[in-house]
């Protein structure tokens, strides 16, 4: 098992750096521009010379990469081009709201999407059409169409939680809890319909596999039949996809705490894309990238555990 965690971490630093090393070199490869569009159309070629020198931009793209990811591991992100802060300052002011929201949106996401699809696995019927209907009709819906009727329904027509803003848990856990229920369900409702139909999927299959038939024969009880033993195989399907929808979760972030005015990470996207600042840009690839690498080896792990033949392979 220790050797197989270890083949997946070496794996993940191997996808970071090529994840960064490419975004790098895309976005400072003409860091030249950047430069002169922050200094704004006044500025004098004089004067960008001097601001590329004092960043380092006229170096070659790779030396550049390499001394940043030398500070990297140290960590160092450099310096906004736009407010001359830490760029680790920034995001750490503003990575307990994203991840607030990535977290209780996986949470609820697993939950549900196992609550529903193996409730429509065992009763089928019409329970089972009513069920696949509505996750296919929650799987059509976009987020931000999700997230401006939650918000048209539940904090104008039926003021019950904020239609913007973010209440820290420190301030006010009820507070906390009340901002961040219409965000979190905009992202839930979207994507709980396939992570659902693979844990239906799954389940259905397993239900009609011989050593079902086997336990229920020696008299187990359906509910340890379906929970200990169909449930963690059919879990293994259902740990991938589930990984796999942390990505859109990471992008669907950006999207909701622009619509409910969020201070988090995925906001702050936005501001530092328009600004070109690309420390920043860097700084927000490096939190995504790490937080989807961790994701995805936590659920390999988890994998590797409930099937051994995982391990195997």
């Amino acid at each position: 098992m220790l050797l197989y965690v270890g083949r997946k971490l070496v794996a993940g630093l191997v996808l970071f750096v090529t994840v960064t090393f490419v975004t790098f070199v895309l976005i400072f490869s003409n860091g030249e521009q950047s430069v002169r569009n922050n200094l704004g159309e006044l500025a004098t070629d004089e004067q960008v010379a001097e601001r590329v020198r004092q960043l380092n931009l006229d170096k070659p793209v790779v030396a550049q990469y390499f001394s940043w990811l030398g500070d990297l591991f140290t960590g160092n992100l450099g310096r906004s081009f736009v407010s001359g802060e830490q760029v680790s300052t920034i995001l750490g002011s503003r990575v307990t709201v994203s991840i607030s929201i990535i977290a209780l949106a996986l949470l609820f996401m697993s939950v549900i999407s196992i609550a529903v699809g193996v409730t429509a696995a065992i009763k089928g019927g019409w329970i089972d059409r009513v069920l696949q209907f509505l996750s296919i009709g929650a799987a059509a819906l976009p987020n931000f169409i999700v997230a401006i009727a939650l918000v048209l329904l539940l904090a104008i027509i039926v003021p019950i939680f904020p239609a913007t803003g973010y209440i820290p848990f420190a301030d006010s856990p009820r507070g906390w809890v009340q901002s961040l229920v219409l965000p979190v369900a905009a992202l839930v409702i979207h994507m709980v319909a396939h992570s659902a139909q693979q844990f239906r999927g799954a389940m259905v299959d397993e239900m009609k596999k011989d050593y079902v038939r086997t336990l229920r024969s020696r008299g187990l009880p359906e509910r340890a039949v379906i929970l200990r033993h169909a449930l963690r195989n059919a879990s293994v399907p259902g740990l991938t996809i589930l990984s796999v929808q942390t990505i859109g979760l990471v992008g669907g972030t950006v999207l909701v705490e622009q619509i409910f005015a969020l201070p988090g990470i995925g906001q702050y996207t936005v501001v530092a894309a328009i600004a070109g600042d690309l420390p920043a840009v860097m700084g927000i690839v490096v939190f995504g990238t790490l937080l989807v690498l961790v994701v995805n080896i936590v659920a390999d792990v988890l994998n590797a555990w409930i099937n051994p033949k995982v391990r195997l392979s």
